[in-house]
């Protein structure tokens, strides 16, 4: 009871910060432009009453070089879901050159909603693509992922390969090179192994390593040390958090992701492999996949009727995943 009344009070002077900040942009420039939000505010999220699944949509957001009022990239897209009677976690992440129906906007991958409509519009296609109502997102970028891990003090993850990577864009601050092996990372290293898809498998393989690399920070979450450093963990990450979550809705979430069990999380890919199409639009490389299998397929995994898919477990061809990237086709 102490450890979950430290908690719930943490959480509520972190939620009172976030939910008094200002629209101006802070710290890294994280905070999602007014102007983008507007586009998307006709399509309001579900409320969550606290008896029903409760479901978050984690945009990860590449925002190098932005400008004020300029449009975010969305580098990763996962969703969190919550059942607050069985305490049953699962993680999805979606692959980000799914292509769908973006409403109001046409046809396009699905990493687009964010930059057409805001974090609005994302939930509402996700929402539509899974046949699942997301009430909740949480927005960051590099800076506060690197926050976030050197705040919990880095995360030990057994690396499966090689990975190295020059990326010029940014003087090569943010360049890939991991060993093989066991490995203590802190946020800089950390992003290296969740941003890598530089191998035969892509986006296919890098989606499957943020699920395991989430996973394993809620665990680490979860541990009394972490607790003790909650105030310091949150504070860290303040500035770099763009929600829609309230003070109260904050204080039930980090009371249900208190009592939810880390180590039991079912996390998928989605579309899952034996659903995938690739397909070609306009010239470009995207996947596809049937809708009405795709919702009974989450509903089942949901069920515990389904197996959970981690992707494919051998090279196949593989989408281009460039984020700037469209092929946007209208009804």
């Amino acid at each position: 009871m102490v450890v979950a009344g430290y908690y719930s009070y943490s959480f509520y002077n972190f939620a009172n910060n976030i939910s008094h900040k200002s629209d101006k942009p802070q710290g890294s420039g994280t905070m999602i432009a007014q102007n983008i939000k507007d586009k998307g505010d006709k399509f309001i999220p579900p409320k969550w009453e606290g008896k029903q699944r409760v479901n978050i949509l984690l945009l990860g957001g590449d925002s190098r070089g932005m400008t004020k009022n300029e449009l975010p990239r969305s580098d990763s897209i996962m969703l969190a879901s919550i059942d607050p009677v069985t305490k049953k976690a699962h993680l999805f992440s979606i692959l980000r050159d799914t292509y769908v129906k973006i409403p109001g906007e046409g046809e396009d991958r699905i990493n687009t909603a964010i930059t057409s409509g805001g974090p609005n519009l994302a939930m509402k296609t996700v929402s539509d693509l899974l046949g699942i109502p997301i009430q909740y997102y949480v927005y960051t970028d590099f800076k506060g992922f690197i926050a976030l891990i050197d705040a919990v003090g880095g995360i030990d993850i057994d690396v499966e390969k090689d990975m190295k990577y020059s990326d010029s864009e940014d003087d090569h601050v943010y360049d890939i090179n991991l060993k093989k092996g066991p490995q203590h990372l802190d946020g800089k290293t950390a992003l290296q192994y969740v941003r890598f898809r530089h191998d035969a498998l892509s986006d296919f393989s890098r989606t499957e390593r943020q699920r395991k690399f989430l996973t394993a920070v809620a665990q680490k979450m979860q541990a009394t040390s972490s607790l003790i450093k909650l105030p310091r963990i949150l504070n860290a990450i303040d500035p770099y958090i763009d929600t829609n979550l309230s003070v109260t809705d904050m204080l039930k979430l980090g009371t249900l992701g208190y009592e939810a069990k880390a180590d039991g999380i079912v996390s998928s890919q989605l579309p899952p492999t034996d659903l995938l199409i690739e397909k070609n639009v306009r010239g470009a490389a995207v996947i596809t996949a049937n809708k009405e299998k795709l919702q009974l397929y989450v509903k089942d995994l949901f069920a515990g009727k389904a197996e959970a898919d981690s992707g494919p477990t051998k090279p196949s061809p593989s989408p281009s995943s460039s984020p700037k990237s469209s092929v946007k086709t209208t009804k």
